[in-house]
């Protein structure tokens, strides 16, 4: 989306993204068999998946009616939408999609275009991807389980600009991607490959739209809850495993208890890795080890792990720029939707999130050049495969951001020597 003259991003620009998943008409088309193929017998009525949702819909408070007591974690309204774990039993068939091969080998690629797909694809997708790796088998899911959990994670998504359900399938298909790219299932077990995955899906569920320095400052519900730490990610974590405490979603049911176990706090360790005030901490651990990395050393491994989750969570700007531009959008969206509350609400307020201050090129050299650069530069040493495919286009995004800027100042110098002549 183009920033407006004065190098602000345009509200107007914005607000086509406000939703959580873009209207389908303004959005790029697919190429031809890139798109999933529907049998023709088995094509998915819209009808009957607006029926499945409404019915979700109106169970959705189930989970907490007996509770007294209801958290706002916003500190806006006595009940915000925490509520959220929807309980539905009766899950009707669902069509089964005939994935082209095209389509298959298309998802393993960083370059995926996650802006093609409507909602059930992705669900569909997303399945998919339990199948090839054969994590199905390997934990002996149930497919109606499968499908309910995904509807069930996908529910408790929030509408919000950013953090949706579309960000946990971009992060996800990333993470497939480079189990791909990389030849994981080569060097990890795969129940790590399954933790991995399942942690993508999982790693943002019921994200408020406002992030730990808000819930701290604001001294939500949640910041309380979590002394302070990592509330968002502990509160993730906590979502994630109430939904998988029920029966009727819990894909883990099969298997034993320690490997239950295992499962349980790898997905923890994971989801709080993607806190970014850690970031530091985690990068200098794995760069303390990848000279000499050893699969087999399990602390190694556990480093690996939280290094491709967050590579995998803020992997944007390693996609096309027609993909990775509109999702800088719905960023600044949810930062400037924060601060301007923030400032209601006489709140510290971040420069990065000010719409007042920021620009696009400020949003993002600082980042690429410190954050995603230098980590994924560390990770291409245990994995040289992905320097041309994934570090490359890093760079050139921070080069387009640099341009972006020194257009911008040249603009702005060339309107104030107008001005004085």
């Amino acid at each position: 989306m183009p920033a407006s003259r004065g190098g602000r991003v345009h509200e107007a620009s914005i607000h086509r993204h406000a939703s959580s998943f873009p209207p389908r008409s303004l959005l790029p088309r697919p190429r031809l068999t890139t798109r999933l193929t529907l049998s023709s017998a088995e094509s998915l009525r819209g009808v009957e998946v607006e029926k499945c949702r409404k019915e979700i819909r109106e169970i959705r408070d189930q989970f907490f009616e007996s509770q007294k007591k209801y958290f706002d974690y916003n500190r806006t309204s006595p009940i915000a939408d925490e509520a959220k774990l929807n309980l539905k039993r009766d899950v009707p068939n669902y069509p089964k999609y005939q994935l082209s091969q095209e389509t298959i080998d298309y998802l393993k690629q960083p370059t995926f275009n996650i802006w093609h797909w409507e909602p059930n694809e992705m669900l569909s997708l997303l399945e998919h991807m339990y199948y090839e790796l054969g994590l199905v088998q390997e934990w002996n899911i149930n497919p109606i389980t499968l499908k309910r959990w995904l509807l069930c994670v996908q529910e408790n998504y929030r509408n919000n600009p950013f953090h949706n359900f579309r960000h946990c399938f971009c992060v996800s298909q990333m993470m497939y991607g480079v189990i791909n790219l990389c030849k994981l299932t080569e060097s990890i077990p795969l129940c790590d490959l399954g933790i991995l995955l399942t942690s993508a899906v999982c790693h943002d569920l019921d994200h408020p739209g406002y992030n730990n320095a808000y819930q701290i400052n604001a001294r939500t519900e949640l910041a309380i809850r979590y002394n302070n730490i990592s509330p968002l990610e502990n509160h993730h974590c906590s979502v994630a495993f109430q939904i998988l405490s029920k029966p009727e979603f819990n894909i883990f049911a099969n298997v034993s208890n320690d490997t239950f176990k295992a499962i349980q706090n790898g997905m923890i360790q994971l989801i709080l890795a993607t806190d970014m005030a850690r970031h530091n901490e985690i990068l200098e651990a794995f760069k303390s080890r990848v000279d000499n990395f050893d699969f087999h050393n399990d602390e190694h491994l556990t480093s690996l792990k939280m290094i491709l989750i967050k590579c995998c969570d803020i992997s944007n700007e390693v996609r096309p720029m027609e993909i990775s531009e509109p999702w800088l959008d719905c960023l600044l969206e949810e930062y400037f939707n924060q601060s301007d509350r923030e400032k209601l609400e006489g709140l510290p307020v971040a420069p990065f999130m000010d719409r007042d201050k920021v620009t696009k090129p400020s949003a993002q050299i600082g980042f690429l050049k410190f954050v995603l650069i230098p980590m994924f530069s560390a990770l291409s040493k245990t994995f040289p495969q992905i320097e041309p495919i994934m570090v490359k286009p890093l760079i050139d995004a921070r080069e387009h951001y640099e341009r972006m800027q020194e257009d911008m100042e040249n603009g702005r110098k060339k309107a104030e020597n107008a001005a004085a002549t």
